[in-house]
């Protein structure tokens, strides 16, 4: 892993950051490394089962799993969660206590009124195709 985190870092293209860093460190080179973190809070290096088949699966999943949260990302431009990391969309948009009906013709979720991220929320669910009402 630190060999693919050199050749983020020692990359010369994209805007330097002005830091405290000598040289500065290229804007789109941090971006990836956070992208990088992103995996492995998703724990796309936890292969630990014995078989090959079974952990190609498991690293499948993963990345399924971050693109889905990469479209969530997508749908919550210009709210609270912009530039949030995936443990911030999955603790603020997924991880919520809410009452579930299910009915042949819809799902209605009620949140609680005292939810702290419900606006964002339903900007999110709007633009992710859910109705109104």
């Amino acid at each position: 892993m630190s060999c693919l985190r050199e050749i983020f870092t020692s990359s010369s293209y994209g805007e330097g950051l002005e830091t405290d860093r000598d040289p500065p460190v290229p804007r789109q080179s941090l971006t990836r490394q956070n992208r990088i973190k992103e995996l492995h809070e998703l724990q796309i290096d936890r292969t630990s089962c014995s078989g090959f088949w079974a952990n190609q699966f498991r690293v499948l999943l993963t990345a399924a799993a971050y693109v889905l949260m990469q479209e969530l990302r997508l749908r919550a431009a210009r709210t609270r969660c912009t530039r949030a990391q995936v443990w911030t969309l999955r603790e603020q948009l997924l991880k919520l206590g809410a009452r579930v009906l299910v009915s042949v013709r819809r799902v209605v979720v009620h949140l609680p009124a005292s939810c702290p991220f419900l606006p964002t929320f339903r900007i999110v669910a709007l633009r992710l195709g859910a109705a109104s009402g």
